[in-house]
């Protein structure tokens, strides 16, 4: 099965792209576990992204035994054609995009090294094969770039590339078996994007959430001004603080200000409340954003 969206040749000139890490706009994939292939083009030369082709890249990194379709991030998406545009990959095969919980439940249950959170189940993770490629080299230079999440698999054959903070293993010290993510002690924060012109608008996505209640407070700092925040989903409030009780897919917000996006890389901070589950952190900090 081939599976092709938007046309692939006649690259115009390139607007600045939304991402710090992102590839050309095409993506060229084979299924390591089936006969399928992607040949697609996501995004066009004046940067915009086309919701039919993202559609398409979501059925092909779909759970493997069951079938279940989940939200694959464009910050992956983008993180994938990076690395195999500097690897120089022909294509990349695909060997785990989206795991539903219940697969990836089943994968630990049958003594597979997977993490109890693993960032499979949230759409911000792939095991890759670029094609031709140095694994480990290739894994050097991403680790010298702070990617994000890059796990070497050598003996396997794969990269597993995730948009989480930038962390670096291999298999021998992956500490899967830890369960590091217990009590939020890896909770993170995502902004949509990297680059924007104004941040009214921006949307901040929280990862890794494994213990609830958390409180959120409701102005975020952005370096010594008060960014409000607006939930997009239905939280309850307290005081001052969105309290976050019930397990969901995503828990993300939307910034309500129109201040302009700075000219210098700045992280949006989120404060949490009092009291405070297991290992959640008092603050959590986005990647840095800038003008686009």
């Amino acid at each position: 099965m081939l599976i092709v969206a938007g046309a692939v040749s006649g690259w115009a000139a390139e607007v600045p792209r939304r991402f710090y890490f992102s590839g050309d706009g095409v993506l060229v994939m084979g299924n390591a576990h089936n006969r399928e292939h992607l040949r697609i083009r996501y995004r066009d030369a004046e940067g915009r992204y086309d919701a039919q082709a993202l559609e398409q890249v979501e059925l092909f990194f779909r759970s493997r035994t069951d079938g279940a379709r989940g939200h694959v991030s464009l910050r992956l998406v983008e993180l994938i054609d990076f690395v195999g545009d500097r690897a120089h990959a022909p294509a990349l095969s695909l060997v785990s995009g989206y795991r539903s919980p219940e697969f990836n439940q089943s994968l630990r249950d049958g003594g597979g090294r997977v993490a109890r959170a693993s960032l499979h189940t949230e759409g911000l993770a792939a095991d890759v094969v670029p094609a031709g490629a140095d694994l480990r080299r290739l894994w050097l230079e991403l680790r010298r770039l702070r990617v994000g999440g890059v796990g070497l698999y050598q003996k396997e054959g794969f990269l597993h590339l995730d948009t989480g903070n930038p962390r670096f293993w291999e298999a021998a010290t992956s500490g899967v078996e830890k369960n590091l993510s217990a009590d939020n002690a890896r909770l993170f924060a995502r902004t949509d994007f990297d680059r924007y012109d104004t941040l009214d608008g921006a949307v901040v996505s929280l990862h890794s959430l494994t213990a609830l209640p958390v409180g959120i407070e409701r102005q975020a700092r952005f370096g010594a001004t008060a960014l409000p925040l607006l939930p997009r989903q239905e939280v309850d409030v307290e005081g001052d603080c969105y309290v976050l009780r019930q397990p969901a897919e995503r828990y993300e917000f939307t910034v309500t200000t129109p201040l302009a996006a700075p000219a210098v890389g700045t992280s949006i901070r989120l404060e949490t409340c009092a009291p405070r589950p297991g290992a959640t952190p008092a603050e959590i900090t986005t990647n840095p954003i800038e003008r686009r």
